[in-house]
Protein backbone atom coordinates (compact mmCIF):
# COMPACT_ATOMS: atom_id res chain seq x y z
CA UNK A 1 0.00 0.00 0.00
CA UNK A 2 1.25 3.33 -0.80
CA UNK A 3 2.58 5.70 1.77
CA UNK A 4 0.35 8.16 -0.04
CA UNK A 5 -1.78 8.23 -2.60
CA UNK A 6 0.50 11.25 -4.48
CA UNK A 7 3.54 8.24 -3.93
CA UNK A 8 4.62 8.21 -7.44
CA UNK A 9 5.01 12.15 -7.60
CA UNK A 10 6.83 12.47 -4.55
CA UNK A 11 9.15 9.38 -5.18
CA UNK A 12 7.94 7.42 -2.28
CA UNK A 13 6.58 4.46 -4.90
CA UNK A 14 9.58 2.37 -4.14
CA UNK A 15 8.67 1.57 -0.82
CA UNK A 16 5.17 1.00 -1.10
CA UNK A 17 5.59 -2.48 -0.76
CA UNK A 18 9.08 -3.02 -0.03
CA UNK A 19 9.67 -5.41 3.07
CA UNK A 20 13.01 -4.32 5.62
CA UNK A 21 16.04 -5.74 4.61
CA UNK A 22 16.84 -8.53 7.51
CA UNK A 23 19.45 -10.60 7.68
CA UNK A 24 18.11 -14.08 9.34
CA UNK A 25 20.04 -17.21 11.16
CA UNK A 26 19.91 -18.99 8.31
CA UNK A 27 20.67 -16.26 5.14
CA UNK A 28 22.80 -17.25 2.58
CA UNK A 29 25.85 -15.46 0.95
CA UNK A 30 23.30 -13.82 -1.49
CA UNK A 31 21.21 -12.46 1.44
CA UNK A 32 24.30 -11.63 3.16
CA UNK A 33 25.83 -9.61 -0.05
CA UNK A 34 22.23 -7.88 -0.01
CA UNK A 35 21.96 -6.70 3.35
CA UNK A 36 25.52 -5.32 2.69
CA UNK A 37 24.49 -3.26 -0.12
CA UNK A 38 21.44 -1.65 1.43
CA UNK A 39 23.68 -0.39 4.51
CA UNK A 40 25.57 1.19 2.03
CA UNK A 41 22.86 2.50 0.26
CA UNK A 42 21.13 3.26 3.31
CA UNK A 43 23.91 4.76 6.11
CA UNK A 44 25.62 6.84 3.46
CA UNK A 45 22.68 8.64 1.62
CA UNK A 46 22.02 6.74 -1.65
CA UNK A 47 25.62 7.54 -3.04
CA UNK A 48 27.96 6.01 -4.99
CA UNK A 49 30.51 3.70 -3.31
CA UNK A 50 33.57 2.82 -5.17
CA UNK A 51 34.86 -1.06 -4.88
CA UNK A 52 38.40 1.02 -2.80
CA UNK A 53 36.04 2.53 -0.35
CA UNK A 54 34.42 -0.42 0.99
CA UNK A 55 34.71 -1.73 4.22
CA UNK A 56 36.18 -5.06 3.15
CA UNK A 57 37.10 -5.92 7.24
CA UNK A 58 33.68 -5.37 8.73
CA UNK A 59 31.92 -7.13 5.70
CA UNK A 60 33.55 -10.20 6.27
CA UNK A 61 33.00 -9.92 9.90
CA UNK A 62 29.11 -9.51 8.63
CA UNK A 63 29.86 -12.45 6.65
CA UNK A 64 30.99 -14.80 9.54
CA UNK A 65 28.37 -13.44 11.32
CA UNK A 66 30.96 -11.63 14.01
CA UNK A 67 29.40 -8.81 14.00
CA UNK A 68 25.56 -8.30 13.77
CA UNK A 69 23.46 -5.64 11.18
CA UNK A 70 23.81 -3.08 13.96
CA UNK A 71 27.74 -3.33 14.35
CA UNK A 72 27.92 -2.90 10.53
CA UNK A 73 26.16 0.04 10.71
CA UNK A 74 27.71 1.13 13.10
CA UNK A 75 31.39 0.80 11.87
CA UNK A 76 30.20 2.43 8.15
CA UNK A 77 28.30 5.65 10.22
CA UNK A 78 32.10 5.89 11.94
CA UNK A 79 34.07 5.30 8.88
CA UNK A 80 36.51 8.17 7.31
CA UNK A 81 34.15 7.61 4.15
CA UNK A 82 31.07 8.96 5.89
CA UNK A 83 33.18 11.59 7.63
CA UNK A 84 34.46 12.45 4.15
CA UNK A 85 31.31 12.30 2.58
CA UNK A 86 28.44 14.03 5.23
CA UNK A 87 31.14 15.56 8.02
CA UNK A 88 33.99 17.38 7.02
CA UNK A 89 32.53 19.61 4.10
CA UNK A 90 29.23 20.02 5.89
CA UNK A 91 27.55 22.45 8.44
CA UNK A 92 27.09 20.40 11.80
CA UNK A 93 22.91 21.13 11.63
CA UNK A 94 23.11 19.35 8.10
CA UNK A 95 25.27 15.95 9.48
CA UNK A 96 22.77 16.29 12.08
CA UNK A 97 19.79 16.38 9.92
CA UNK A 98 21.71 13.48 7.52
CA UNK A 99 22.79 11.18 10.81
CA UNK A 100 18.81 11.37 11.90
CA UNK A 101 17.87 10.21 8.30
CA UNK A 102 20.38 7.52 7.36
CA UNK A 103 20.57 6.46 11.12
CA UNK A 104 16.78 6.83 12.50
CA UNK A 105 15.02 6.75 9.11
CA UNK A 106 12.78 10.04 9.95
CA UNK A 107 13.28 14.18 10.42
CA UNK A 108 14.40 15.98 13.37
CA UNK A 109 11.67 17.02 15.63
CA UNK A 110 12.34 19.59 17.54
CA UNK A 111 15.15 21.84 17.70
CA UNK A 112 15.80 20.81 20.95
CA UNK A 113 16.80 17.54 19.75
CA UNK A 114 19.47 19.23 16.92
CA UNK A 115 20.75 20.96 19.89
CA UNK A 116 21.27 17.98 21.97
CA UNK A 117 23.20 16.44 19.19
CA UNK A 118 25.55 19.39 18.59
CA UNK A 119 26.07 19.93 22.36
CA UNK A 120 27.64 15.84 22.29
CA UNK A 121 29.68 16.42 19.39
CA UNK A 122 31.25 19.56 20.40
CA UNK A 123 31.71 17.89 23.84
CA UNK A 124 31.88 14.07 23.36
CA UNK A 125 33.35 14.04 19.68
CA UNK A 126 31.77 12.56 16.49
CA UNK A 127 31.67 8.93 17.36
CA UNK A 128 30.60 9.41 20.52
CA UNK A 129 27.18 11.03 19.18
CA UNK A 130 27.05 8.14 16.30
CA UNK A 131 26.86 6.06 19.36
CA UNK A 132 24.07 7.81 20.41
CA UNK A 133 21.66 7.27 17.76
CA UNK A 134 22.74 3.28 17.03
CA UNK A 135 22.12 2.56 21.04
CA UNK A 136 18.69 4.20 21.65
CA UNK A 137 15.76 3.00 22.50
CA UNK A 138 14.30 4.09 19.09
CA UNK A 139 16.44 2.10 17.09
CA UNK A 140 16.38 -0.96 18.83
CA UNK A 141 12.77 -1.02 18.79
CA UNK A 142 12.59 0.25 15.05
CA UNK A 143 15.41 -2.23 13.78
CA UNK A 144 16.64 -4.25 17.03
CA UNK A 145 20.43 -5.23 15.98
CA UNK A 146 19.19 -7.52 12.06
CA UNK A 147 17.16 -4.91 10.15
CA UNK A 148 18.84 -2.24 7.84
CA UNK A 149 17.79 1.13 8.84
CA UNK A 150 14.88 2.47 6.57
CA UNK A 151 13.27 5.65 5.95
CA UNK A 152 10.54 5.46 8.78
CA UNK A 153 9.18 8.91 7.95
CA UNK A 154 6.45 8.44 5.41
CA UNK A 155 4.11 6.57 7.15
CA UNK A 156 2.43 7.24 11.07
CA UNK A 157 4.06 4.79 13.66
CA UNK A 158 4.16 4.18 17.72
CA UNK A 159 6.20 7.01 19.06
CA UNK A 160 6.91 9.39 15.59
CA UNK A 161 5.21 12.86 15.34
CA UNK A 162 3.17 13.68 12.15
CA UNK A 163 5.31 16.74 11.82
CA UNK A 164 8.57 14.58 10.91
CA UNK A 165 6.25 13.54 7.76
CA UNK A 166 6.46 16.51 5.56
CA UNK A 167 9.57 17.48 6.96
CA UNK A 168 11.06 14.13 5.90
CA UNK A 169 10.17 15.31 2.17
CA UNK A 170 12.92 18.35 2.48
CA UNK A 171 15.86 15.51 3.13
CA UNK A 172 14.48 12.64 0.56
CA UNK A 173 14.38 14.18 -2.88
CA UNK A 174 13.51 10.75 -4.80
CA UNK A 175 14.94 6.94 -4.69
CA UNK A 176 17.25 7.98 -7.58
CA UNK A 177 18.64 11.15 -5.72
CA UNK A 178 21.57 11.10 -3.54
CA UNK A 179 22.19 13.57 0.03
CA UNK A 180 25.31 14.61 -2.06
CA UNK A 181 23.67 15.39 -5.49
CA UNK A 182 20.75 18.25 -4.14
CA UNK A 183 19.96 21.30 -5.48
CA UNK A 184 20.58 22.71 -2.18
CA UNK A 185 24.18 21.41 -0.96
CA UNK A 186 25.53 21.65 1.98
CA UNK A 187 23.29 23.81 3.73
CA UNK A 188 20.82 22.93 6.57
CA UNK A 189 17.29 21.82 5.41
CA UNK A 190 15.31 22.30 8.29
CA UNK A 191 17.03 24.92 10.79
CA UNK A 192 14.50 27.67 9.82
CA UNK A 193 11.48 25.57 10.10
CA UNK A 194 12.76 23.96 13.85
CA UNK A 195 13.87 27.59 15.26
CA UNK A 196 9.94 28.16 14.22
CA UNK A 197 8.66 25.74 15.60
CA UNK A 198 6.81 25.44 12.30
CA UNK A 199 5.46 22.57 10.10
CA UNK A 200 6.35 22.98 6.09
CA UNK A 201 5.16 22.23 3.28
CA UNK A 202 5.11 18.76 1.39
CA UNK A 203 7.82 19.30 -1.53
CA UNK A 204 8.42 16.83 -4.08
CA UNK A 205 11.61 15.81 -6.58
CA UNK A 206 12.81 17.17 -9.62
CA UNK A 207 10.96 15.98 -12.58
CA UNK A 208 7.90 14.97 -10.53
CA UNK A 209 5.72 18.44 -9.85
CA UNK A 210 5.47 21.93 -9.46
CA UNK A 211 7.00 21.69 -5.75
CA UNK A 212 10.57 21.54 -6.67
CA UNK A 213 10.85 24.92 -8.25
CA UNK A 214 10.66 25.99 -4.56
CA UNK A 215 13.80 24.45 -3.58
CA UNK A 216 16.99 26.94 -2.67
CA UNK A 217 20.58 26.01 -4.32
CA UNK A 218 23.36 26.56 -1.72
CA UNK A 219 24.49 29.79 -3.49
CA UNK A 220 21.44 32.53 -4.36
CA UNK A 221 23.93 35.36 -4.44
CA UNK A 222 25.95 35.01 -7.52
CA UNK A 223 23.92 35.90 -10.74
CA UNK A 224 25.52 36.22 -14.16
CA UNK A 225 24.33 39.74 -14.75
CA UNK A 226 23.89 42.83 -12.26
CA UNK A 227 21.13 44.54 -11.19
CA UNK A 228 22.75 47.79 -12.21
CA UNK A 229 23.07 46.84 -15.82
CA UNK A 230 19.39 47.26 -16.28
CA UNK A 231 16.81 50.18 -16.16
CA UNK A 232 14.33 49.91 -12.87
CA UNK A 233 11.14 50.41 -14.98
CA UNK A 234 7.87 47.77 -14.12
CA UNK A 235 8.60 45.96 -17.46
CA UNK A 236 12.59 45.72 -16.45
CA UNK A 237 11.83 44.28 -12.76
CA UNK A 238 14.56 42.05 -12.13
CA UNK A 239 13.78 38.36 -11.83
CA UNK A 240 16.58 35.48 -10.17
CA UNK A 241 16.40 31.96 -12.58
CA UNK A 242 17.77 29.47 -10.75
CA UNK A 243 18.99 26.49 -13.54
CA UNK A 244 20.57 22.50 -12.80
CA UNK A 245 22.39 20.24 -15.25
CA UNK A 246 23.77 23.04 -18.09
CA UNK A 247 25.65 21.04 -20.56
CA UNK A 248 26.43 23.79 -22.75
CA UNK A 249 30.71 25.24 -23.33
CA UNK A 250 32.22 26.56 -20.35
CA UNK A 251 30.04 24.61 -17.87
CA UNK A 252 31.28 20.99 -16.47
CA UNK A 253 29.02 18.48 -16.60
CA UNK A 254 28.36 17.72 -13.10
CA UNK A 255 24.89 15.60 -12.02
CA UNK A 256 22.77 18.73 -10.29
CA UNK A 257 24.82 21.45 -10.41
CA UNK A 258 23.47 24.58 -10.65
CA UNK A 259 23.65 28.48 -11.29
CA UNK A 260 21.89 31.25 -10.90
CA UNK A 261 20.77 34.06 -13.54
CA UNK A 262 20.28 37.59 -12.77
CA UNK A 263 18.13 39.14 -15.70
CA UNK A 264 14.75 41.77 -16.55
CA UNK A 265 11.80 40.75 -17.50
CA UNK A 266 12.33 41.55 -20.64
CA UNK A 267 15.16 38.82 -21.39
CA UNK A 268 13.39 35.93 -19.37
CA UNK A 269 12.16 34.48 -21.73
CA UNK A 270 14.88 34.40 -23.86
CA UNK A 271 17.91 33.63 -20.70
CA UNK A 272 14.83 30.50 -20.01
CA UNK A 273 14.85 29.46 -24.19
CA UNK A 274 19.28 29.12 -23.64
CA UNK A 275 18.80 27.36 -20.84
CA UNK A 276 16.69 25.31 -22.62
CA UNK A 277 18.73 25.00 -25.62
CA UNK A 278 22.19 23.92 -23.13
CA UNK A 279 20.28 21.00 -21.89
CA UNK A 280 19.83 22.32 -18.46
CA UNK A 281 16.43 22.44 -16.53
CA UNK A 282 14.52 25.49 -14.27
CA UNK A 283 14.79 25.19 -11.20
CA UNK A 284 13.27 28.33 -9.72
CA UNK A 285 11.99 31.86 -11.53
CA UNK A 286 11.58 34.12 -8.35
CA UNK A 287 11.16 38.08 -8.29
CA UNK A 288 14.85 39.78 -6.80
Amino acid sequence: MAVTVAASRLGTAAYADAAPVELRAYASADDVELVIRAVYRQVLGNDYVMQSQRLISSESLLRNRSITVQEFVRSVAKSDLYKEKFLYNNFQTRTIELNLKHLLGRAPYDESEVIEHLDRYQNEGFDADIDSYIDSAEYQNAFGENIVPYYRGFATQTGQKTVGFTRMFHLYRGYANSDRAQIEGISPRLATELGRNSASAVVGPSGSNIGWAFRNSQDLGQGSLTPTSFGQSQSDRLYRVEATGLLGAGYPAVRRSSRTFTVPYSRLSDQMQKIQRQGGKIASVTPV
